[in-house]
């Protein structure tokens, strides 16, 4: 819906979305924020960022065969692992940029959030021109024509890392299971679904959604289902397909696309996030069971599609993920295996192919847009205090001027944590309008690293063991702050607000990490909590479960100040742990108001 309506070659934009830089596909600085940053620049507050650095990605000669856009970002992702693009924004340039279609690169750009970067962006090109103009943007597309040399990078541009990919050479990636950087060249994948114990049968196929539901995608992957249909085959494995926007399903059921995949057993799915944010009540396996899928998404983290942990979760291009559900097997390499015809006969797949853009225009679909009032200011908001869905929202209490001593750790999370495990979503998503109800979903995600389970926390009170929100609860009740101690890239993923509102609204005061993702640090120090890192990642492992924590120097809280995490052991004895932190000064106030929107409402009155 961006890259169709709001994106153009040269423009700024920040999104609550963590895949709003798929307008990079345009030429685009597109970022993706919380949703506390967009209010505020609603409100007229500046928006800011730390100065990024820039990665280039030269691509060389042009792709062929099963290799596809998708493949570009799932070698990237392989080469800089999900942190790897963290404070960076990643720029693709060099001769290979040409032979991409506007789609194709709005696709490696919208993935690109997958390594941390704050934004993937291409030079303007001919091919998004043609996209302009079949988007009924043709003036966009003038103007762009015009300032063509303003929208790509000087000669001689200085690049902080380059990475060169030869897309002559280049063949089908498959990234995971349970990580979108864990990347496997196709020639590979059969070795490693072995050598790894991976579950061989492919359960279901997923394509579509915000990375890859573009008309050039779905013809595409329609080609290689239309030629299975005439050997007289049906997909062996569920096959869903979720369309990007209105306009794509329209115009894939005016073309016939989407009667082709409808025909070889594929279902479509509402235009919306769908399985890849974890909407999808699945009923084809028990929760628990381990098995295997493959999307075209963009994040195969534990549990985000479906909720179930043993579920190992692959991400290709279309393509392959639409070739394989007829073999119903991972093993599968449509390269150059075969399959058995309703003839008996062996036949292999073609290479795909499809229209870049609708070769009879874009198909805009039903008008769904609902205008707000005109007359905004008579709008009251109403919200029945017994709803279970809606809540309003009441302001988090301000800082009490003093350092915070003796807390408790609710939980040392080991490994991965993303904003899925600190917030899933899925079904808990209707819960996202009543904060309190959405926190009983809070870090049930996150691997204790004290009995490596999850959703299972000791209540240092009482001594049982209850759920994460459970102990919260019980914290907060009594008055107790605590804090969260995490690993590498904490809060990786989702742009999901909700990830820092439900640690604050349950009476977290700080998490202390290795490192963060660039937008779960930011979402903290809105909502008035005390995002920190260890200055020595490996004190990490100096801190015990049970240990108490004091942050002091918080009274003389100033940019670039480390604070001194002061540690009690069970035994009496006490160590100092130094912490950084990347506030500023106007970051500081938000904490010191309890949160940014306090600080906000603190002005307003001032003004008044």
């Amino acid at each position: 819906i961006i890259l169709e309506n709001y994106a153009f070659p040269g423009g700024l934009m920040i999104g609550t979305d963590s895949h709003t830089p798929n307008a990079g596909g345009l030429g685009m600085v597109a970022i993706g924020v919380g949703g506390a940053d967009a209010v505020d620049v609603m409100a007229d507050i500046p928006w800011e960022l730390k100065c990024p650095k820039v990665i280039g990605v030269k691509l060389t000669g042009k792709m062929s065969g099963w290799t596809s856009a998708k493949d570009i970002i799932l070698k990237v992702a392989g080469i800089l692992t999900v942190k790897g693009g963290t404070g960076a924004i990643v720029e693709y340039f060099g001769p290979g940029v040409d032979t991409l279609s506007c789609t194709g690169m709005a696709t490696i750009c919208n993935m690109g959030a997958e390594i941390g970067a704050t934004t993937s962006l291409f030079p303007y090109n001919s091919r998004m021109s043609d996209y302009l103009k079949a988007t009924t943007r043709p003036y966009i597309a003038e103007w762009a024509d015009s300032f063509q040399h303003n929208l790509k990078a000087d000669a001689g541009a200085h690049y902080d890392q380059v990475i060169e990919i030869d897309l002559n050479t280049l063949e089908p990636h498959i990234n995971g299971p349970f990580t979108p950087d864990l990347a496997t060249p196709l020639s590979k994948f059969k070795e490693a679904v072995h050598a790894n114990g991976w579950p061989a049968k492919l359960e279901v196929g997923l394509i579509g959604s915000c990375t890859n539901s573009s008309y050039e995608d779905m013809a595409r992957s329609a080609s290689i289902a239309q030629e299975a249909l005439d050997h007289g085959l049906k997909a062996k494995s569920i096959f869903t397909i979720t369309p990007g926007s209105e306009q794509i399903r329209a115009t894939i059921e005016q073309d016939g696309q989407m009667a082709t995949l409808n025909a070889a057993g594929g279902v479509v799915l509402a235009n919306a996030c769908g399985p890849c944010i974890g909407q999808w009540d699945r009923q084809d396996v028990p929760k628990g069971t381990k098995n295997s899928i493959i999307t075209s998404y963009n994040r195969n983290f534990t549990g985000r599609n479906d909720a179930n942990p043993q579920t190992h979760a692959f991400v290709a291009s279309p393509e392959i993920v639409t070739a394989m559900t007829f073999a119903g097997d991972l093993t599968f390499d449509p390269t150059k295996d075969t399959l058995i015809g309703a003839d008996g006969k062996p036949f292999k797949f073609s290479a795909p192919k499809g229209n870049e853009l609708p070769p009879n225009g874009y198909n805009p679909g039903e008008e769904t847009y609902q205008a707000p009032p005109k007359e905004k200011g008579n709008v009251t908001v109403q919200v029945s205090p017994t709803s279970n869905r809606l809540q309003l929202l009441e302001p988090f209490a301000k800082w009490n001027g003093k350092d915070m001593e003796n807390m408790p750790i609710l939980i040392k999370v080991k490994g991965k944590c993303t904003t899925d495990h600190i917030s899933m979503a899925g079904p808990w998503l209707k819960f996202r309008g009543h904060l309190d109800n959405i926190s009983n979903n809070m870090l049930i995600g996150a691997l204790n690293s004290e009995n490596e389970g999850v959703n299972s926390v000791k209540n240092q009170f009482s001594g049982e063991y209850d759920t994460v929100p459970g102990v919260a609860r019980d914290y907060k009740a009594k008055g107790q702050p605590w804090i969260v101690i995490g690993d590498e890239n904490y809060g990786e993923g989702s742009s999901r607000e909700h990830a820092a509102l439900e640690v604050r609204h349950l009476g977290g005061a700080a998490v202390i990490t290795k490192s963060f993702a660039r937008i779960h640090e930011t979402n903290c120090k809105k909502q008035g909590l005390l995002p920190l890192t260890f200055a020595n990642p490996a004190d990490y492992d100096k801190i015990a479960p049970f240990d108490r924590v004091s942050i002091q120097g918080l009274t003389s809280f100033q940019e670039g100040v480390p604070l001194n995490l002061h540690v009690k052991k069970q035994d009496g004895s006490a160590i100092d742990i130094k912490l950084n932190h990347t506030f500023n000064e106007d970051q500081i106030k938000w904490f010191k108001h309890g949160s940014a929107l306090n600080q906000m409402a603190a002005k307003a009155q001032a003004r008044a």
